[in-house]
């Protein structure tokens, strides 16, 4: 039996959902000296608006529930997963008035996937959208990537709720014995990228003819979405917009120190920079974008046979990085994706499924519970290969050396399980509106996977019902399953006591 919400659940859970909706208001504010700054007088007016609603909204929250108390594990998973559904309502509400959006949903499915880092967009006439507009898709993807819950538990939470809330959100890692240092530290190496790399590629396009406001804000929205493995863009075009080889070097080394776990990034931040080459989840990560291009790369030419070497090498590694890291970014357009041999597709789509490392921005099934499942197979075959009376078992290293327990090989294969489901199932309902089966499944994995690369069935004239189904998929994948059957189990619960 399921044990019921208490009042004093439901105190702890509205207050904090109330000032995590207060910290979205404030975080509006930064698209809006955006729009102060390009003069978008009418589109800075939104984001006065809506910012003003949300600090309204969490203050009237934490006014009528004003206890703090210390949470349970239930009452996290629970404000995880509302906070990430109502984080895309309102951030949905200024996209949806910029005019560019066919309908409110279609905006929320872009806050979602904002959010979620995974880069598909409905978006509408993206070359002349509003710089204010356009940049606040891309700081979603900067907040959504480090983790909404991450910027609140550095200025909210505290003690075992910090913690409790932090393993909602899909993160079971503490880079530091304390998560409100793990997050400081988190935000730490975010910042700190952001400001290297666009002013790097901030010069590269002023190199190239921008003018450097123009240069500048093409840059930081660059790095927000690729080193949160989300992969919107500022102009339709995408990556192939630049025409630069130079841009897309870049984007694949930001895309690859978005996609490696933060613990490695600390370990090497302090020093210990044979991690890399000890790290167990970092090898399978780099050999599974090894052994995947080459087939990927095989099967291809084996069908475009007059294709230039080079640049087919170049699109087909940048794709399945692309594909692997989550990121999404690409560096040719839907149709020319759509339009590829299927089993190149069928490489991307295993390389999407697969994603990044864990405790990273990218999502997928992770290369940590890969490792896992490797290991027990490895072990299961010692065990068969070794005298009965043979204790068996197999160890890792990963920051540290661990040795491999059940525990860890059972929550690998249920999560890794639902996410196949997952794919399987978005694929079989996109054969319900007469899609070919395979191009929905890309677009499903793409979806669920957090990813954001699209054979172009991913518009504003999709059906709407097609539309909620990779919302939900872009939700649940970005909370991993658990954390959201938790929160639907306590609400199937919620009922007045007796």
């Amino acid at each position: 039996m399921i044990p019921q919400f208490s009042r004093d659940d439901l105190k702890g859970i509205f207050h904090y959902t109330g000032k995590l909706i207060i910290l979205l208001g404030f975080l509006m504010l930064v698209p809006l000296f955006v729009g102060l700054i390009f003069k978008e007088w009418n589109a800075s007016l939104d984001f006065v608006v809506v910012s003003l609603f949300s600090i309204f909204l969490g203050y009237t929250l934490i006014t009528i529930f004003p206890e703090e108390t210390d949470l349970n594990w239930r009452q996290s998973m629970s404000i995880t997963s509302l906070i990430w559904l109502i984080y895309m309502f309102i951030g949905a509400i200024p996209l949806f008035l910029s005019g560019h959006y066919n309908s409110y949903i279609d905006a929320c499915f872009e806050s979602m996937s904002a959010f979620a880092t995974t880069g598909l967009t409905l978006v509408k006439d993206l070359d002349h959208m509003a710089h204010c507009y356009n940049f606040w898709r891309h700081f979603m993807c900067f907040i959504g990537g480090q983790g909404i819950i991450v910027a609140g538990i550095m200025i909210f939470f505290k003690g075992s709720s910090a913690f409790k809330i932090y393993v909602g959100e899909a993160r079971e890692e503490k880079i530091l014995p304390n998560v409100v240092q793990t997050a400081k530290f988190i935000w730490l190496v975010s910042i700190s990228y952001l400001l290297i790399f666009t002013f790097v590629i901030g010069i590269i396009n002023i190199l190239h003819g921008f003018f450097p406001s123009r240069a500048f804000f093409h840059a930081i929205c660059i790095f927000m979405a690729g080193w949160d493995t989300a992969g919107f863009a500022v102009q339709s075009q995408n990556i192939s917009y630049y025409h630069n080889p130079i841009i897309e070097i870049i984007t694949l080394l930001i895309v690859l120190l978005g996609a490696i776990n933060f613990g490695l990034h600390y370990a090497v931040w302090t020093g210990r920079f044979k991690e890399i080459y000890k790290d167990d989840e970092l090898k399978v990560f780099l050999i599974s974008i090894s052994i995947l291009t080459f087939f990927a790369f095989w099967g291809y030419g084996k069908v475009m046979l007059k294709q230039n070497f080079f640049s087919t090498l170049r699109f087909i590694f940048y794709h399945i990085v692309s594909g692997h890291t989550g990121v999404g970014y690409t560096n040719s357009d839907s149709f020319f994706l759509k339009n590829c041999p299927e089993i190149f597709l069928l490489f991307v789509i295993i390389a999407m499924g697969l994603g990044g490392c864990s405790c990273s921005t990218s999502g997928g099934i992770k290369m940590l519970r890969v490792l896992f499942i490797i290991k027990e197979i490895k072990k299961e075959i010692k065990i068969y290969t070794s005298p009965g009376s043979a204790i068996v078992f197999e160890k890792f290293h990963h920051i540290k050396d661990i040795q491999l327990v059940d525990s860890q090989i059972k929550t690998s294969s249920i999560i890794t399980l639902l996410f196949i489901f997952t794919y399987l199932l978005g694929g079989i309902i996109g054969t319900i509106y007469r899609y070919p089966f395979l191009h929905s499944l890309f677009e499903s994995t793409s979806a669920c996977a957090n990813v954001g690369l699209s054979v172009g069935i991913t518009s504003h004239s999709m059906p709407n019902l097609l539309k909620v189904v990779y919302i939900m998929e872009m939700y649940m994948g970005r909370l991993e399953f658990m954390i959201f059957f938790v929160f639907i189990s306590y609400l199937i619960s919620l009922r007045s006591p007796e």
